[in-house]
């Protein structure tokens, strides 16, 4: 709620912040009329119709059509976030696939498009197919690039905050490349890169298996296998290299597809079990969710997993299967473009 302004506040501030309590309101959905957008803000009437006017002259908001026929007299006017307003765009880039949806400010999908990779294309081959897989969803979408307002891009390995890639043993070469400021060279937008595991639990918590969980561990079974942390509902990054345990072989999280191909699956899920039972007693989490390239619908991997994890923890944990597909990573890059947007859209600094 907005409260009445003290002796000496700037007008400017509370402006600020009445645009941002309507957007937010606005932002969940649904729409409003103008007495009923100003009792949930908790500000005037006419205040809130100011508010709407900045916003609508911003893009921001639109005045929807009456309904005719609901009742006698004029319809009172309503309001709703214009969620086409701008776009978010996000990817996965892995040793075999460029993976991508476009989504508008309300997260929901527009388009996606996926390319193969060549697996040892070199680092500046790969990013130019990336670029033209971009330009091919964006055509696809019929979403022009000046309407991005955010692109955030998933990959394989340890990314440092200025988006270079620090590590990573399954793309080859992509270990040292500054992933985020060559991709930044193709966009007018913030550009954030991020790791794989992270992402796909970002979008498990967002629209997956951990949408009633604060405390997740996030397994995403690829080439190797990566872990991602919420704790509290929140990413957990550490320095940067959080859920990293697939680096020690004995964790059994290393080479998972080759082993999937070579061994009975059984056998492969006994050896996971030790490291995602790991990250289980460490962090005691209410779910662990599996997902990734080698978790298939009705695939044994996830059941085998589940009943070798269990009698390695303290207490019992739910171990889930993923429901996202081979999409988690590139809606997590949606859902962390979208986290970027919100910071300019609720920001109270005048000059974002």
């Amino acid at each position: 709620m907005t409260r009445p302004p003290s002796h000496g506040a700037d007008p400017s501030v509370l402006r600020r912040l009445n645009s941002a309590a309507t957007l937010r309101v606005l932002r969940a959905g649904g729409e409003f009329t103008l007495s009923g957008l100003a009792e949930r803000v908790g500000v005037s009437r006419p205040t809130a119709e100011g508010v709407l006017g900045e916003l609508a002259a911003r893009g921001l908001v639109a005045e929807v059509a009456p309904r005719h026929g609901a009742g006698l007299g004029r319809p009172a006017r309503r309001y709703r976030f214009r969620a086409e307003a701008g776009h978010v765009l996000g990817f996965e880039i892995d040793a075999h696939r460029v993976r991508l949806l476009v989504a508008d400010l309300a997260g929901d999908v527009a388009g996606g498009h996926r390319a193969d990779l060549p697996p040892d294309a070199p680092p500046a081959e790969r990013i130019a197919a990336v670029r033209a897989a971009v330009k091919t969803c964006l055509a696809a979408a019929r979403v022009a690039r000046r309407s991005l307002r955010a692109v955030a891009a998933g990959t394989p390995g340890v990314v440092d905050p200025s988006g270079t890639v620090a590590s990573c043993t399954v793309v080859p070469g992509w270990a040292g490349v500054p992933l985020g400021r060559e991709l930044a060279r193709s966009f007018a937008c913030p550009v954030l890169v991020e790791n794989d595991a992270n992402l796909a639990a970002l979008a498990e918590r967002w629209r997956g298996a951990a949408r009633d969980a604060d405390d997740v561990v996030c397994v995403h079974a690829g080439l190797h296998t990566g872990v991602g942390v919420l704790i509290g509902g929140r990413l957990h990054r550490g320095s940067g290299a959080a859920g990293e345990i697939g680096m020690l072989p004995e964790l059994g999280l290393r080479d998972t597809a080759a082993a999937l191909a070579a061994e009975p699956v059984g056998r492969v899920a006994a050896r996971m079990a030790r490291g995602v039972a790991a990250m289980a007693l460490a962090l005691d989490p209410e779910t662990i969710v599996v997902g990734g390239p080698l978790v298939r619908p009705g695939g044994p991997l996830v059941a085998e997993l589940a009943a070798h994890v269990g009698p390695l923890c303290l207490r019992p944990v739910r171990v889930e299967a993923s429901p996202l597909g081979d999409e988690s990573v590139s809606l997590g890059a949606v859902r962390l473009a979208l986290d970027r947007v919100d910071e300019d859209l609720f920001s109270l600094d005048p000059a974002r």
